[in-house]
């Protein structure tokens, strides 16, 4: 089911579900001994792998807890790199979502932001205690709800969450993602033509077409690396092979990996990376988890909530009155066509790159 149309069944079910259910009685558990947590995790890549500092401050505090997380078939595979999570389903697969809603859990969490039926999920399966965003009508489906603020960095606010069972909201040393073994000898398989050499990443993709820094410009760069000597690597799924092979095309160091590897695979390419190069999107978030550095483009999207954060990593925004523009994931028509992404200029981001190298160089 498209995304759009999903988002237009929780404003009108989602939204008589959260006013007919009755309120849960606000409760507390204890968790001293082996207890079972829920996570709930709709949307997409990038929240998956900020949810991870929370699954991983929750074992540290609850070590014989078992936390399973419920996803999206497009998310799911984030929690591959998280050996802490012990079982992943998938709610938009029908007959699993049925077997979910049948178990009990001591704890519930759902980490959705805004919509509403993964708070009804949430209400629906047997629980002690049920915490969530009470961001609109969705309140009234957990027995704890906690605030939610959009210039609040998106790893922070899921760690709020954690506040009713007692968890300090403690910000995780990177890298909090762990790339399985496998998919890092994947890796040095693709990567075997570059003969060790260092290389900067790339990924020319996005969710929507408005955080889209453009071929042509990705190409632009990978040029300009390439005559300073780097070797340059795309990344990304299927839909980005055609844009990955456009961006290498005649660079004799370029290679593109777009859609040539699972998600664990693309992790274990960017571990290896000096540096990433990325729009507002998951793979940006998944080279923070990994402790890579990055050079971050940002228009539409709130940098407050999703910029990364540290001296390891370059946030380039052009401030344009009217953005940032999304909000709870949702980006309106651009009357002047995208300008705050499509003015971002590769002058600017190619002395951000070379600064930040001459950063870790110094560090090294």
């Amino acid at each position: 089911m498209k995304i759009h149309s999903l988002k237009n069944i929780d404003a009108i079910v989602g939204t008589l579900l959260t006013a007919g259910l009755p309120r849960p009685s606000p409760s507390n558990v204890d968790l001293s001994a082996e207890a079972r947590i829920l996570l709930i995790r709709p949307g997409g890549i990038g929240d998956a792998a900020l949810l991870v500092p929370a699954v991983l401050a929750l074992k540290k505090q609850f070590p014989s807890c078992r936390i399973d997380v419920l996803a999206e078939r497009r998310n799911a595979r984030v929690f591959d790199l998280c050996p802490a999570v012990g079982r992943v389903d998938c709610y938009d697969r029908g007959t699993t979502l049925l077997q979910v809603l049948r178990r009990r859990y001591d704890v519930i969490i759902d980490t959705e932001q805004w919509h509403r039926l993964s708070a009804v999920v949430a209400r629906l399966i047997r629980s002690e205690m049920k915490i969530g965003f009470g961001t609109n009508e969705r309140r009234r489906m957990f027995s704890h709800a906690v605030d939610y603020r959009h210039d609040r960095y998106e790893m922070d606010s899921f760690l709020d969450l954690l506040a009713p069972l007692g968890v300090a909201p403690t910000p995780p040393e990177e890298p909090f993602l762990t790339v399985p073994e496998e998919a890092g000898d994947e890796a040095v398989r693709l990567l075997h033509r570059l003969e060790d050499r260092p290389f900067v990443a790339l990924f020319p993709g996005a969710s929507i077409a408005e955080r889209r820094w453009g071929g042509e410009r990705f190409r632009e760069l990978a040029a300009a690396l390439a005559q300073q000597g780097r070797a340059v690597v795309v990344v990304g799924g299927p839909e980005d092979r055609e844009v990955g092979d456009f961006i290498v095309e005649g660079l004799a160091e370029g290679l593109n990996l777009a859609g040539r590897t699972s998600l664990a695979g693309s992790a274990a390419i960017l571990q290896q990376a000096q540096l990433l190069v990325a729009g507002d999107s998951g793979v940006l978030h998944i080279a923070v988890g990994l402790g890579v550095p990055t050079v971050s483009l940002f228009g539409p999207g709130i940098a407050a909530k999703w910029a990364p954060r540290g001296a390891r990593h370059r946030v380039i925004n052009k401030q344009f009155d009217c953005s940032p523009c999304t909000r709870f994931g949702t980006t309106p028509p651009c009357p002047i066509n995208g300008r705050c992404i499509a003015d971002i200029s590769v002058a600017e981001v190619l002395l951000a790159v070379q600064d930040l190298r001459a950063e870790d160089d110094r560090k090294e």
